[in-house]
């Protein structure tokens, strides 16, 4: 091994296996120099020992160096698993050993996960996350009976503000997407009636494609973008700041101080913005149909009113009821499964925009198949 190394202030000596390190000097009159542990570190590194040792009899008076000095060594010797004996040092440099972080030998590479193993881990995370928002939405169905009855930590307050926010809010962009929706379709499904001479059922074609499709599926994904996503960045802003934590350690329930007005407020106003959406779509093709195709008002609202039926309108109400109450319940969960930092905040936000609206469109799916079953 050659001869022992040596430094300023500490002799290395080699004992049966061990390594003895013999401190001596005042460690508050020098500075640290790591280029000077170097030949102890390749000691340790090259050798193999079972342990390293320290003498501080002829040691003055402490320092940070000796810290850092001593700090550099115990991280070498956990890489080498060297067993670090601090028995020779004293009470103080021990106690302040202690508090410095402890780095821990180098981690054996991840082995590679099979496909079948992966497979398994997404089912499984899937499974947990279905489990987890089926809970939350019988938490919801269970608590609206106990805020009915006056039961629940629910503030009044905080469901008008919700209301106002998801719905007088969203009446501008809810009436321009719709309002341009309803002309688009006068004016594609006149080119296509025009071929068949059938150019006066252009409002029959507006009035039951906004009442029963159109206007409930469009506002549900306009509120999914412009109001689920809010939801989601605000439960999860509240989660990043330990809001959450606050409210379950004073007693307070999550469920019903955030999301039970949420998902009321939603639920309660998609129906509405539905009929008024259907309104504005109907009014769309309407000017598209008197000022571009020629056709007479009249005959127009007599079309209409022969094709637009109370049970066309009951459908679209009860769609647009189910579609509120995905977006603000999805919304809900994924923020309250955000995690802590600002950029968990945006990517929940835009998980429960996507979310929302896919859902949205298998909801619709869901609902056109039954409604072919029962022949509605």
């Amino acid at each position: 091994m050659g001869e022992p190394p040596s430094g300023r202030g500490w002799v290395a000596q080699v004992r049966d296996g061990e390594v003895l390190l013999v401190l001596s000097q005042n460690w508050t009159e020098t500075e640290f120099d790591p280029a000077e542990l170097a030949p102890m570190l390749t000691l340790l590194e090259q050798g193999h020992w079972k342990s390293i040792r320290f003498d501080s009899s002829r040691m003055g008076r402490l320092g940070s160096s000796l810290l850092a000095f001593l700090d550099s060594i115990r991280s070498t010797a956990l890489r080498q698993h060297i067993g670090f004996d601090e028995a020779g040092l004293p009470d103080s440099t021990r106690h302040m050993m202690r508090l410095l972080p402890t780095s821990s030998p180098a981690a054996a590479p991840p082995q590679p996960v099979s496909l079948l193993e992966r497979i398994g881990l997404r089912v499984i995370a899937s499974g947990g996350e279905w489990f987890a928002a089926t809970r939350l939405l019988g938490q919801i169905l269970l608590r609206s009976g106990a805020a009915l009855r006056g039961q629940a930590n629910l503030r009044k307050v905080d469901v008008l503000a919700c209301l106002s926010e998801a719905g007088a809010g969203a009446l501008p962009v809810v009436a321009l997407v719709n309002f341009l929706v309803g002309g688009i379709i006068a004016f594609v499904g006149s080119v296509e009636l025009r071929r068949f001479g059938a150019d006066i059922y252009i409002a029959n074609l507006v009035g039951v494609a906004e009442v029963r499709e159109l206007a409930p599926i469009m506002t549900a994904i306009v509120m999914s973008g412009r109001t689920g996503s809010a939801y989601a960045a605000q439960i999860a802003t509240m989660q990043g700041t330990d809001e959450l934590d606050a409210l379950r350690v004073i007693g307070i329930s999550p469920d019903d101080y955030l999301v039970l007005p949420r998902v009321a407020a939603l639920s309660i106003m998609m129906p509405l913005l539905n009929l008024y959406a259907a309104a504005i779509g109907i009014f769309g093709g309407f000017c598209v149909a008197i000022l571009m195709l020629n056709l007479s008002p009249a005959v127009f609202v007599a079309h209409l009113e022969d094709a637009v039926t109370i049970p066309e309108v009951l459908f679209g109400v009860v769609k647009s009821l189910a579609f509120g109450a995905w977006v603000a319940i999805s919304s809900c969960r994924i923020g309250l499964r955000a995690g802590r930092s600002a950029s968990d905040v945006g990517r929940a936000a835009t998980t429960a925009s996507v979310t929302g609206i896919v859902g949205v469109i298998l909801i619709d799916a869901v609902f056109a198949v039954c409604a072919n079953a029962l022949g509605l």
